[in-house]
């Protein structure tokens, strides 16, 4: 258990080390084995397939709730979680500036209907046949004599390219 601490801790502090450089190809430590070497770019697939591979230490390690890739000891998780780097706060009183203003303003929409004399009541056709599924309302088609699939211009192959053996 104390090695997986201490692997921990240096995948944390690898972490933050790539948040300020982010650079995709720095190598990461895997706290599940500490011979894994991953990408940064790579890194979050690696601990999907070593948290199977070990699972005794993925049930002692939990996931930070800020960020996926920061596996902590369940006994660390609480500090964890209150000095995670990846924390962003959501206290209310931190969207309110010293006026008493909201910092963020969502934008008022300056949208307008183009064409504001459009009634689709009026414009319904009130004496359309209604659609009903496999009718046609079309008066100009006439049944097919034929229920053959294949359209006139072909023909039935006389021979084919493969032989025939009858039972």
């Amino acid at each position: 258990m104390a090695t997986g601490a201490v692997e921990t801790i240096q995948s944390r502090a690898d972490e933050t080390v790539e948040k300020q450089d982010g650079h995709p190809d720095k190598l990461l430590q895997c706290p599940f084995d500490k011979n894994h070497q991953i990408r940064a770019c790579r890194f979050p697939y690696h601990l999907i397939k070593c948290r199977k591979n070990h699972p005794k230490l993925a049930s002692e390690l939990k996931t930070c709730p800020f960020n996926a890739r920061h596996l902590v000891p369940k006994h660390e998780l609480t500090h964890h979680t209150a000095t995670c780097v990846d924390r962003k706060s959501v206290n209310t009183e931190d969207w309110v500036n010293a006026e008493g203003q909201c910092k963020w303003q969502l934008p008022v929409s300056t949208w307008t209907n183009p064409n504001m004399d459009e009634d689709w009541d009026k414009e319904a056709d009130d004496f359309a046949t209604p659609f009903v599924w496999g009718v046609s309302t079309t008066p100009s088609q006439k049944p097919e004599a034929s229920t053959s699939n294949i359209t006139p211009g072909f023909r039935a192959p006389k021979a084919v390219p493969w032989p025939i053996c009858w039972p």
